[in-house]
């Protein structure tokens, strides 16, 4: 074996090729031939694609196919904690030796292909799912679609879960464009699954070109509460079995409800028409899961006086959410921070935008160490107007050796500088009053670096002990 420990393959894998993103699928098919897999799994297998709501759909699909008594793999990306997570068999992450093993198989078989980190990880993760005997598959997309290492294998059931401007340097600047990526994961006479409720055309375009039986929230099934409810329970209106007495999902926002219905009927679908699918009762699953379902990093409470948020939020369209959810929540007492920090690449003027009206105070923090991370410095020459006034273009000496001496200063009374994720949430608590809140938002970077502070800086929160 190559390498004996995981920390020691991933490092390996992040210099194998020179670029980080390299879209295409030619190196993942040859590399799937030279492993002897096929680009179908012996079970059903969903693929889930878009812009937000990937994470959320893929973990109400594995929720109610186990509740329901299923063998189930899921894969997923990126990871909070531990690269573990992103391979699932049963809910659970799978261990190192297994990892270092399918690891092993695909550079076996890789011969010189210099795959990407991504790939690497797609390959590892197909691997594994084969050696298993599951029930069904779920696969996240990583980007796009198309060109996206995942869209290797032919899925039974596609699911579209929305369309927004985001990857822009990969995927394009409009929503055709983008929709036209995200479309390739259908497959010829298969289902698709749209939870967006005004899709590009481009979407639809190929949806028919591909003869796909073409499913689309609000138009062809949806959901509504039910009046007589006290729990806020509501019904999925299907055209292969309408759902009554549902459970509000356990996830921050009422469209999780549509994440939800998505994944039902997705799962309503593999029952009706693929006859290797095991008949389940998704009425009884459904129920059992959805109020059980855990996904760390959406609009997550950390803490308690002041409350603590953490969203992973990083484009205008989560953004957006994630202001619905700040107002949602939003108390008459004390102010709203907001800690942020962003990868460069990143629509950081359009996600700001969208909050703006929500903050008080902003904090902004640098992502120093990580791939495409924003500097403090880069991060203040594209502030928008309306938080740093219109005479803040750059850090001032001052400025900048206070950051150097202290990781922190104050460029004006709304705006905080720091330099690392952790040096913000140590500086915001020591300003925040116990009826403040502070929303963490950002980048999966930025939640991570906030998830470790406050599981070593608040021994009382049961949140987060994973």
């Amino acid at each position: 074996m190559r390498f004996e420990y995981l920390d020691d393959w991933l490092a390996w894998q992040e210099s194998l090729n020179p670029k980080e993103i390299d879209l295409g699928l030619d190196r993942v098919n040859s590399v799937l031939r030279g492993a002897g897999l096929a680009s179908v799994f012996n079970c059903p297998l969903i693929t889930v694609a878009g812009t937000n709501g990937k994470g959320s759909v893929v973990a109400i699909l594995e929720a109610v196919a186990s509740a329901a008594g299923l063998n189930v793999c899921s894969y997923t990306s990126p990871h909070i904690f531990r690269y573990n997570e992103r391979i699932k068999i049963n809910a659970m992450p799978v261990d190192d030796a297994s990892l270092c093993e399918a690891f092993q198989r695909i550079d076996q078989a890789r011969g010189e292909i210099p795959l990407t980190y991504f790939e690497f990880g797609t390959l590892a993760a197909i691997d594994i799912f084969f050696q298993q005997q599951p029930d069904l598959v779920i696969l996240e997309v990583g980007l796009g679609g198309r060109l996206d290492a995942v869209n290797a294998m032919d899925a039974d059931v596609s699911i579209l879960t929305s369309v927004a401007i985001d990857h822009v340097d990969w995927l394009g600047d409009d929503r055709e464009t983008i929709g036209f990526e995200k479309a390739g994961i259908f497959r010829q006479h298969k289902t698709v699954i749209c939870g967006d409720m005004d899709p590009p055309q481009s979407v639809v375009t190929e949806a028919e070109k591909k003869q796909c039986e073409f499913l689309q929230a609000g138009r062809d099934f949806d959901v509504s509460c039910e009046d007589d409810s006290s729990d806020g329970n509501w019904t999925l209106d299907s055209p292969y079995q309408v759902l009554t007495g549902l459970p509000v999902p356990n996830l921050a926002g009422d469209f999780q409800k549509y994440n939800a219905a998505s994944a039902i009927v997705a799962l309503q679908a593999l029952q009706v028409g693929i006859s290797r699918f095991k008949m389940i009762d998704l009425a009884l699953a459904s129920t059992a899961a959805l109020s059980k379902i855990v996904l760390a990093g959406r609009f997550q409470k950390l803490h308690d006086r002041p409350c603590v948020f953490v969203d992973v939020a990083h484009n205008p369209h989560a953004a957006g959410a994630l202001s619905s959810q700040l107002k949602l929540t939003a108390s008459a007492e004390g102010k709203t921070w907001a800690i942020v920090a962003m990868l460069a690449d990143k629509d950081i003027v359009g996600v700001l935008e969208e909050l703006v009206s929500d903050i008080d105070i902003w904090c902004i923090a640098g992502l120093d160490n990580v791939p495409r991370g924003m500097t403090v410095e880069a991060f203040i020459k594209v502030l928008p107007d309306m938080i740093s006034g219109p005479d803040i273009a750059v850090i001032s000496e001052e400025n900048r050796h206070d950051l150097a001496q202290n990781q922190c200063t104050m460029l004006s009374e709304t705006v905080l500088l720091t330099t690392s994720v952790t040096n913000a949430c140590r500086e915001v608590l020591s300003r925040a009053n116990e009826t403040d809140r502070i929303i963490i938002f950002g980048s999966f970077y930025t939640v991570t670096e906030a998830m470790q502070f406050f599981s070593v800086n608040n021994d009382e929160s049961s949140e987060l002990r994973y």
